[in-house]
């Protein structure tokens, strides 16, 4: 494979589910630049977070399978990715209904793996097959737990009586699933595929379900349906 068709093929997972949860939102899709915005601070996150895991398991060790699943990889990266969204996008006024949530933290989590995914695809020169199941694995992972972290911090944002409760769940629900997830790839290292398929089926039934009552609980579905009553 030469450079450009590895890079094609290293970014075409995130971008397509990107696009995929950008437009399954209902009433009211967000500003094109915001998204992209979120997404490239995905990018940029990538280094840190390498910085910052090489400097634990120099400090801690990374020989621990439970440590390095939930706390150096599947911790560290979720915390950095909600710390992103938290603070440049939960007060934005665009930010104006529950699923605008998922939107935001999914396009921060896929510039994660994007990147995540280009760097891996060039320094172990992987062919096709291996890219493709990247995509289904690690590049769908960090989208579904970026819709469990944007879907708790939409009800976070509508349910203020519950606010802090909801801000804690968008973040330990995704590190909870995300350490799940790498722990099953590092303990279950010779048979993990019959693992992870009941794993990932079940995480994307809940997230579909999720991407459904998010929109549900959209304030913009009450206008829209009082503007075609209206009409009608």
């Amino acid at each position: 494979m030469n450079v450009f068709s590895v890079l094609m093929a290293a970014v075409a997972p995130g971008i397509s589910l990107l696009a995929y949860f950008y437009l399954k939102d209902r009433y009211e899709t967000e500003p094109i630049h915001l998204v992209g915005k979120l997404f490239l601070c995905g990018v940029l996150l990538v280094i840190p977070a390498m910085v910052l895991q090489n400097s634990f398991m120099q400090e801690i060790g990374g020989d621990n399978h439970f440590t390095f699943a939930f706390f150096i990889s599947g911790g560290l990266e979720e915390f950095l990715k909600w710390f992103v969204v938290y603070h440049l996008i939960y007060r934005h006024d665009s930010f104006d209904e529950p699923y605008d949530g998922i939107v935001y933290a999914v396009a921060v989590s896929l510039g994660f793996a994007t990147l995540e995914n280009i760097l891996y695809a060039f320094a172990n020169g992987i062919s096709m097959s291996s890219l493709l199941m990247r995509a289904l694995l690690p590049v769908s992972g960090h989208a579904l737990f970026g819709v469990m972290m944007g879907y708790y911090l939409g009800k976070a944002k509508f349910m203020r009586s519950h606010e802090r409760k909801y801000l804690l769940g968008s973040l330990f629900l995704p590190i909870l699933w995300h350490g799940a997830f790498d722990y099953i790839l590092l303990v279950a290292a010779n048979n993990w595929i019959w693992f992870m398929l009941p794993f990932m089926t079940l995480l994307w039934i809940r997230t579909l379900w999720k991407v459904d009552r998010a929109n549900d609980r959209s304030p913009l579905r009450i206008i829209r349906g009082e503007e075609e009553f209206k009409i009608g």
